[in-house]
């Protein structure tokens, strides 16, 4: 059954939810990786050289709520460090038209102004962080602001100004701290395993029948924790994008713009090198050039941070009566 469009305000909403339940979502996950350390490790219940409290999983609980919680309250400021974006000053008449710009699209979004930010790249590429629009930042980087013209800088930040308006920020700036977190967990528990933690007494009666199996799960959770959530990051991530693509060229009321802007942006042969893997998901275009964001299929569509660009060109270009076509991938 089809899913019937959603206005603005709806898809605002559904965001909110979605952050709250990737957090609980990644708090549980958490747990029964702390769990499996209990069990398995620790010898938690019952073995005789066991601990008789689930001391792994209560910590693991600990470390999850506070890493949803710190990623909600400095996440978008970690982001930025990451990326060494640095301030830039209202007033300054070094990017006065980016100012002007967006001083617009604040005012055609009705959203307060974003903090502005500028990262020392020569390649052209741009994203939006925050928990909300009353605390949101947009990251443009040098060659963006070198590349692009009036228009077409008034396109991007539209963009941005629509993944604030619609709290992607939020649920993507939660889902970019949870990453690495998940990724230090998983690092943790294979390292015990190396240290020959699951070969000593306190597993052993955990060993038999459904242990194994128990154990076996538990080991693939380990393994293959970082994959899934950035798989899940990146299904989130192209989502986004189409639904930024669509409200921007509704703000800015000029989708060719839009369209020639990431015309560019695509063009551009050198990757994003100061945006790091850990935030690639947040950016207008794929800040490392990765080949899936351009292939079709369905491991295209697991690993690429991105829809397609020509895809995203090809509507873009259709709403603007620029172009007809068939959307692949």
């Amino acid at each position: 059954m089809a899913t019937a469009p959603r206005n603005i305000y709806e898809q605002q909403a559904a965001n909110r939810r979605n952050t709250v339940l990737v957090m609980a979502v990644f708090t549980l996950f958490v747990g029964l990786l702390g769990l499996g350390f209990d069990v398995f490790i620790l010898g938690f219940p019952g073995d005789e050289y066991g601990v008789d409290f689930p001391y792994a999983t209560v910590i693991a609980l600990v470390i999850g709520t506070g890493s949803a919680l710190w990623s909600l309250q400095v996440g978008a400021k970690s982001v930025l460090a990451s990326s060494t974006a640095v301030p830039i000053l209202h007033g300054d008449p070094r990017y006065q038209q980016l100012s002007n710009v967006v001083d617009e699209m604040s005012i055609a979004s009705g959203l307060q102004r974003p903090a502005l930010y500028l990262i020392a790249d020569p390649d052209p590429n741009a994203f939006a962080t925050g928990k909300d629009p009353e605390h949101a930042s947009i990251a443009v980087t040098q060659g963006l602001l070198d590349q692009m013209s009036r228009d077409e800088l008034q396109a991007v930040i539209a963009h941005e100004m629509s993944h604030v308006r619609n709290y992607d920020i939020r649920l993507m700036t939660v889902v970019a701290a949870l990453l690495g977190a998940v990724a230090l967990l998983s690092e943790f528990g294979l390292r015990s395993m190396r240290f020959g933690a699951l070969g000593g007494k306190k597993s052993s009666s955990r060993k038999g029948g459904g242990g194994i199996v128990l154990l076996v799960l538990w080991l693939i959770a380990l393994v293959l924790a970082p994959l899934v959530s950035r798989l899940l990051a990146m299904a989130v991530s192209r989502q986004r994008e189409y639904l930024a693509d669509a409200s921007g060229a509704e703000l800015t009321r000029n989708p060719a713009a839009l369209a020639s802007a990431l015309q560019k942006i695509d063009a551009a042969i050198e990757p994003t090198r100061l945006i790091k893997k850990g935030t690639a998901q947040l950016c207008i275009g794929d800040p490392l050039g990765a080949a899936a964001n351009d292939s079709e299929g369905f491991l295209a569509d697991l690993f690429a941070t991105h829809p397609p660009m020509r895809n995203r060109i090809t509507l873009l270009k259709a709403m603007a009566y620029q172009q007809t076509g068939v959307i692949r991938g």
